[in-house]
């Protein structure tokens, strides 16, 4: 199967860093400040969330100024560029396409007229009813009608999300907003503005996190509060699901648009979310070397050391360790510059695999048992190499610890998983999936004990990828067949 940037999902890629968040987002409004620039730090606190395109939106009160491009946030924005986007007010965007091709039609945010001004928006998640806002927006604004500037560059869903604000928000976009949010289905996070309005929004089951901060003169909002800490700004609440906020000259104002029905995402405890921030009121960091300790207690091993896969899988194995007794060392190393790249690689390339960015230390690993602990499998590809790199290291036995149940199902929230035919799991016991990657044992934290980690009540977390129970209906020619 093909991915949307043409890329065949089913070749082991080097520079493959498993799941993928579609995005992060980042708004400021901050009269007195140059916006442009703690924009650019907040996004570049957000780049793990993505890489392939950067953007950043500014108003002066006068006229939207967007600039974004292809690639790192580091590569699309210098100082001369910061510097002419003057303003008090701006969002910004940090992209990984699940929806829509990897383009820079794509890049967000994206720009639209409305009848007194204009509308940037940027957009994380996922929309599963694309085809209804379709509809909608062929009703509202029949092509023929709509200002060739205004028809759509991108095959997105924020794409779609943009023209529907724009076409119904002639007067107000608030009120706009507030007509057109209740019909999305799906995961979103939106930060959006006008010319003088700073907005963000969330969908009613706070798939994805946004969180609201204060500046000494203004707000921000963002994807996580690692981004709020970047530009110095003190954390004050998250953006509660199905709540709209708009953010001005006279201040903050709250509406909300639906009813709150809690389903946030478990996969940011497990991977997604930076270590540094704190979601429901939890350290990530915490969490997760709180998830290495109830993995020791229900997946022991006999080792000689833990070591993780890094980076991802560092705060568990430090809680594996502590718990099971077991020395904890570094085994392997990462090389921190293996991004996403555009040149497709020679098959002499390929074939170094996972060696691109891990590379074993044969001093540390050689005739050692050890328990090598990953936040997750997907494919398997991974795990498969690891395993492969530290016997040719000389290490006596590998035994595999994963801190999150097995991924069973592709994620529609905003996630880029493997189809479910590509999964590993599915169709497989834990002996099997053990054979697959060639280790010695295999064992993965049950989904009981992941939850609590999180404390959260099991009926407020998404755990759609390792049940199946999607908290928003997925639309029929999108559900996964066995």
């Amino acid at each position: 199967m093909r991915r949307p940037d043409g890329r065949l999902t089913h070749e082991l890629d080097p520079h493959d860093r498993g799941p993928q968040d579609q995005c992060g987002v980042f708004g400021v409004f901050s009269p007195g400040e140059h916006v442009a620039q703690l924009a650019y730090f907040g996004l570049f606190a957000l780049q793990h969330r993505g890489q392939e395109s950067a953007g950043l939106a500014v108003s002066n009160g006068q006229r939207i100024m967007v600039f974004k491009d292809m690639g790192l946030v580091s590569q699309v924005f210098d100082e001369s560029t910061l510097n002419s986007l003057q303003g008090h007010l701006a969002v910004g965007h940090t992209r990984y396409s699940t929806a829509g091709s990897s383009s820079w039609g794509n890049a967000q945010p994206t720009f639209r007229e409305t009848g007194d001004g204009g509308l940037a928006l940027a957009h994380n998640g996922n929309l599963t009813n694309t085809e209804e806002l379709e509809a909608m927006l062929a009703t509202q604004a029949p092509c023929s009608e709509v200002p060739h500037k205004q028809r759509m560059d991108s095959t997105s869903d924020t794409a779609i999300l943009s023209a529907l604000l724009a076409t119904h928000g002639e007067d107000d976009i608030e009120k706009a907003a507030l007509a057109v949010l209740p019909h999305l289905r799906g995961a979103f996070c939106l930060t959006f503005m006008t010319e003088n309005t700073l907005y963000a929004a969330r969908d009613p089951q706070g798939i994805r996190p946004l969180a609201l901060g204060r500046l000494q003169n203004g707000w921000v909002v963002a994807s996580e509060t690692a981004a709020l800490d970047i530009v110095g700004a003190t954390f004050v609440r998250d953006i509660e699901p199905g709540e709209l906020l708009a953010i001005d000259a006279d201040g903050l104002r709250s509406n909300q648009f639906a009813e709150p029905a809690p389903k946030g995402c478990l996969f940011e405890y497990v991977y997604l979310a930076r270590p540094d921030t704190t979601l429901n009121g939890r350290r990530i960091h915490n969490v997760r070397v709180k998830i290495g300790k109830l993995l020791a207690e229900e997946c022991p091993a006999e080792a000689d050391l833990v070591i993780p896969t890094p980076d991802s899988g560092t705060p568990a194995a430090i809680g594996y360790a502590a718990e099971s007794g077991i020395p904890y060392g570094q085994g392997l190393v990462r090389n921190a510059y293996v991004g996403r790249t555009f040149i497709q690689p020679s098959q002499t390339v390929r074939q170094l695999g996972i060696r691109l960015k891990l590379n074993p230390l044969r001093d540390v690993v050689e005739g050692k048992r050890l328990v090598v602990v990953d936040d997750s499998i997907v494919r398997g590809n991974t795990q498969r190499q690891v395993v492969a790199m530290l016997r040719s290291a000389g290490a006596a036995e590998v035994h595999v610890r994963i801190s999150s149940p097995p991924v069973q199902w592709p994620c529609f929230y905003g996630i880029d998983f493997a189809t479910r035919a590509e999964l590993l799991a599915p169709g497989m016991g834990t002996d099997e999936m053990c054979r697959a990657i060639g280790a010695d044992s295999l064992g993965f934290i049950s989904l009981e004990a992941l939850v609590q980690t999180t404390h959260q009540p099991m009926d407020q977390l998404c755990r759609a990828c390792f049940d199946g129970v999607y908290p928003v209906p997925v639309p029929t020619r999108l559900t996964p067949k066995e």
